[in-house]
């Protein structure tokens, strides 16, 4: 697969996080898969996630991931060219059997493509519940599922709080677990369970050893009600995603 589109995307997004001076820490390196397909699983906190789950893979061992997003994306006139040259998967919601199956042919060929199993960003920055596909691609391609968790992303551009894409010194946690095998008898929504187990504990882990403090009050948005944060509970993201949902089903109507 020829990749004229991603080296360069690639080398600009690093030039601005140096720019930025980007706090960047990236730990399990050596859990990437070296070659062959895997399922790349990253919780989603920002709308820059793909980028930081991406370097993750990158950085440790120069894979490319394909990532899965809304074919929304792709129709853009900026965006779009963009996606489609660093052969990104569109996904239409109404009909995502051809994404999957797309998918399961990357894999196969031995790419790593990039999931969001809870498909919208957390409002909560907690891990919402987790859809199936993943597990289910990965073991139709008989690969690896590889769980990534990002702390921090939130705070340059998350949903409902303006962004801040010139906020300097902002530390980024980049946690990858060790891959996740299936067996012919696994069940996608048992291994989907196990995945979230994973992908919990190392959320923990990131933010509690996650270097910054906010630097006030008002700066207490960013941080989960569990942790003394002023995020939605993942009761009120819920109420708050399906009002979001409605208004544009509304809207559509």
């Amino acid at each position: 697969m020829a990749d004229l589109v991603y080296p360069p995307i690639i080398g600009a997004a690093l030039t601005a996080f140096r720019g930025l001076d980007l706090k960047i820490e990236i730990e399990g390196a050596e859990n990437v898969p070296r070659s062959g397909g895997a399922v790349l699983v990253s919780n989603h906190i920002s709308y820059l996630d793909f980028l930081f789950a991406g370097l993750g893979a990158y950085k440790s061992a120069k894979r490319k991931t394909r990532f899965m997003a809304k074919d929304e994306v792709f129709k853009h006139p900026v965006s779009g060219p963009l996606m489609r040259g660093m052969h990104h998967i569109p996904v239409d919601r109404s009909d995502g059997q051809p994404a999957y199956d797309a998918a399961v042919a990357a894999l196969r060929a031995g790419e790593v493509v990039g999931v969001f199993p809870e498909a919208t960003i957390s409002r909560s920055f907690m891990l919402k519940k987790f859809k199936t596909g993943a597990a289910r691609m990965a073991a139709d391609a008989d690969v690896p599922l590889l769980p990534v968790i990002l702390w921090g992303t939130q705070r340059l551009w998350t949903k409902g709080r303006p962004k801040n894409l010139t906020r300097r010194h902002t530390p980024v946690s980049i946690r990858i677990g060790e891959p996740i095998l299936l067996t012919p008898q696994d069940r996608p929504v048992m291994v989907t369970r196990r995945l979230r187990e994973a992908m919990n504990a190392l959320l923990e882990r990131a933010q509690s050893e996650y270097p910054d403090q906010p630097a006030g009050p008002e700066d207490r948005w960013w941080l989960p009600e569990q942790l003394g944060g002023t995020a939605p509970t993942p009761q009120q993201a819920e109420d708050e995603d399906n009002r979001a949902a409605e208004e544009k089903a509304a809207r559509k109507d």
